[in-house]
């Protein structure tokens, strides 16, 4: 099979390869869907604010969760090991909806 065959085309658009900012994910399941709130909490202010969503299928998900997995585990090899947050810092939540899809 020739290299080429294996390479995807992917456009990012401008406003798309800004980015956003997040510190706070809120992860919630039905059983057709894995979706991902990433919100953005800002110091002294009770409400976060929701930066981005994104909705793949549960397959997608946990190939997202082995491949994110493995760049922590190149990053740490190269930088060293990602500390913990203190307490005090929002928690990462998983769980699952109060009504499914």
């Amino acid at each position: 099979m020739d290299q080429q065959e294996n390479q995807m085309n992917i456009e990012l658009s401008e406003e798309i390869a800004l980015g956003i900012y997040s510190n706070l994910a809120v992860i919630t399941h039905s059983n057709a869907e894995v979706v991902c709130d990433f919100i953005q909490m800002m110091p002294g202010m009770p409400k976060g604010k929701v930066r981005s969503r994104v909705l793949m299928t549960p397959q997608n998900a946990k190939r997202f969760l082995h491949a994110l997995a493995d760049n922590i585990e190149k990053y740490e090899q190269n930088f060293g090991v990602i500390e913990e947050p203190h307490a005090g810092m929002p928690p990462m939540h998983f769980g699952t909806p109060n009504t499914m899809a």
